[in-house]
């Protein structure tokens, strides 16, 4: 199962991330989104978990719940459409 969390806070890192998601199972990955040219996190990242029934244990536990002030967001991660282009 592949996890979007959003509105993280920019000192969260993925030794942290990893550690929050720990608690409801392991995480196979955990990846946060990097800006090219700040080399800052852009504030939302994946986490991927093998066991699908602790996968959804952690969205429902950590949706809406605050992490250093900020209410962050966590749900299934949706495929990426492909762009269009003209």
């Amino acid at each position: 199962m592949n996890i979007f969390v959003g509105g993280l806070p920019f000192k969260v890192d993925e030794r942290e991330l990893r550690e929050i998601f720990e608690k409801y199972g392991e995480p196979t990955s955990v990846k946060l989104i990097i800006d090219k040219q700040s080399g800052r996190s852009k504030g939302f990242g994946f986490v991927e978990m093998d066991d699908e029934a602790a996968g959804q244990q952690a969205i429902e536990a950590l949706d809406g719940t605050e992490l250093y002030g900020r209410k962050i967001g966590v749900r299934v991660s949706e495929d990426k459409k492909p762009e269009r282009r003209f």
